[in-house]
């Protein structure tokens, strides 16, 4: 008995001649008699992918936003209740210097996970909290800064020019945080439309100097115990890997000619 190649689900003869080819086709769905089963490829098959489009209909609910905002908020909410109950430790500013710090590199790291999570992950809605991790880098990175000139140095500008020249995990620190400046100022749509695709993409590869120079700064700071900055470094660089490939293959399948300009949606920079 001959049976037709079909791409959908199909009636079968309950013969074994039949069964066996109708397995060999390869489709996970089988009828015989009146009741349908699908095969066990099929069917984890059919699983993943609805578990896939749950996930995605959550990423695309606009109530995730405010959760994922005050967790990220979680940090410095606990950095005020420690103040406000006496339990900054016995020297507060160099442990307010050291959790702010931390939490801008976590942050770094974060927005860079963004785009490798969504191409790997197959969760092109993950592009929609960019945006909010790059500014909250921006925002601890800020608050790290802020710490160390009016808590640890009083605004006394020159001693703090005396050491950007001076201590070279200071000066890779401020290089860090300066260029994060024009990642924030720039993260707006309005800025996408000013700057055009390919100019905003440009300005905003300075997030690999940053968070780079963020590594080496904290590396050099520690002086013993260098497990911390090292977990790090070791992050940013499988990142900037998994980057440069994602760009060679790209490139490879991309077809020859005029580059064209990106196009950057507003779900972007949301």
């Amino acid at each position: 008995m001959n049976i037709p190649a079909l791409e959908g689900p199909t009636v079968i003869q309950s013969t074994p001649l039949g069964l066996s080819r109708f397995a060999r086709s390869g489709n996970p769905q089988v009828k015989t008699c009146g009741y349908s089963r699908l095969a066990p490829d099929g069917a984890e098959h059919h699983a993943k992918r609805g578990v896939r489009l749950v996930v995605r209909s959550i990423l695309r609910s606009k109530w995730l936003k405010p959760p994922v905002f005050i967790l990220c908020l979680a940090p410095v909410g606990q950095l005020a209740w420690r103040a406000l109950h006496g339990q900054l430790t016995a020297n507060p500013i160099e442990y307010i210097t050291h959790q702010t710090g931390d939490w801008t590199i976590i942050f770094i790291v974060a927005t860079l996970a963004v785009t490798p999570a969504r191409k790997l992950l197959r969760l092109p809605e993950l592009i929609r909290f960019r945006r909010m991790l790059g500014l909250f880098a921006f925002f601890y990175g800020l608050l790290h800064f802020s710490t160390w000139i009016g808590l640890d140095k009083f605004f006394d500008w020159a001693d703090m020019l005396a050491d950007v020249r001076k201590r070279p995990f200071i000066t890779m620190g401020f290089t860090g945080f300066v260029l994060m400046i024009p990642l924030a100022l720039t993260s707006t749509a309005g800025w996408i439309r000013r700057l055009g695709g390919k100019r905003w993409l440009a300005v905003h590869r300075l997030i690999y100097a940053t968070a780079v120079a963020g590594v080496v700064h904290y590396y050099w700071l520690v002086k013993s115990d260098v497990r911390k900055p090292l977990f790090y470094g070791a992050l940013v660089a499988l990142l900037l890997v998994l980057r440069v490939g994602f760009w060679l293959s790209a490139r490879r399948t991309k077809p020859a000619g005029k580059t064209p300009e990106p196009k950057l949606t507003s779900v972007e920079t949301a």
